[in-house]
């Protein structure tokens, strides 16, 4: 009897995990605000020119969800640390090269958007050129593939810019299974979160979670035994 009311038996700590999910999607969308409005002014207006701007206002969103990365993986899955402090931490920490990142990734996506939406446009009214849109459909979900490990990975190594933007390439390439794994599960997040708004105060934190165990598997082949086996001791700290 005396367990069910123990704060340290599974469902509690389940209970636990789930409203640090709740709090960390509140964060991660207020930092989204800015994106969102500039997102939505551009889809009312119908004027194409307008999703330029988003290529800025996605700074803040990035760098957000680099800290959504690191506080997931640190305070949610291995329980270290506290979930304010630690997404603050992160927040701050890769505040000037994830906005420098940012601006890169969302203009890839805007720029690539663009010209697929303007090909689409073709092929709707019967312009042979219009099919390319495909191409350029494939070419989004190559860049949404890349810029899933960008993020994770500035959460977790310290690196040029360069060398983000190019391991992260890499490692997508690389472990072609897993990316499209963690493409089509992010795809399904973001459906799912449109089709059913709700979830969205809890499908940020709880959708990273999930990209977590994915990413790390493909983290941890290319970090070094002194360095696994050091986070492995760190980890282990905070479970005994």
């Amino acid at each position: 009897m005396g367990d069910i009311f123990n704060l340290d038996n599974k469902f509690f700590q389940t209970l636990g995990k789930g409203v640090d999910c709740v709090c960390l999607s509140l964060l991660w969308m207020i930092c989204c605000i800015p994106l969102a409005f500039g997102i939505y002014v551009a889809y009312v207006s119908k004027a194409i020119i307008l999703a330029l701007p988003c290529i800025v206002l996605a700074v803040p969103a990035g760098i957000a969800t680099t800290a959504l990365y690191y506080a997931v993986n640190k305070v949610i899955r291995h329980s270290r640390g506290y979930l304010w402090s630690s997404f603050w931490h992160s927040f701050k920490t890769n505040m000037k090269q994830g906005a420098f990142v940012t601006l890169i990734v969302a203009a890839a996506v805007v720029l690539v958007g663009l010209d697929g939406y303007i090909m689409y446009q073709f092929a709707k009214a019967g312009e042979k050129s219009g099919v390319l849109y495909v191409v350029f459909f494939v070419l989004m979900l190559v860049v949404i593939a890349w810029a899933i490990y960008v993020f994770p990975y500035m959460a977790r190594f310290e690196n040029s810019t360069k060398l983000i933007l190019k391991n992260s390439a890499l490692m997508a390439i690389g472990n072609l299974p897993k990316t499209f794994m963690a493409l089509m599960f992010f795809l399904a997040c973001c459906i799912g979160t449109y089709l059913l708004p709700v979830v969205a105060i809890i499908s940020p934190a709880l959708g990273m979670l999930l990209l977590n165990y994915i990413l790390e598997g493909v983290f941890e082949r290319y970090m070094s035994d002194e360095d696994r086996e050091a986070e492995n001791e760190r980890n282990q700290e905070f479970y005994n």
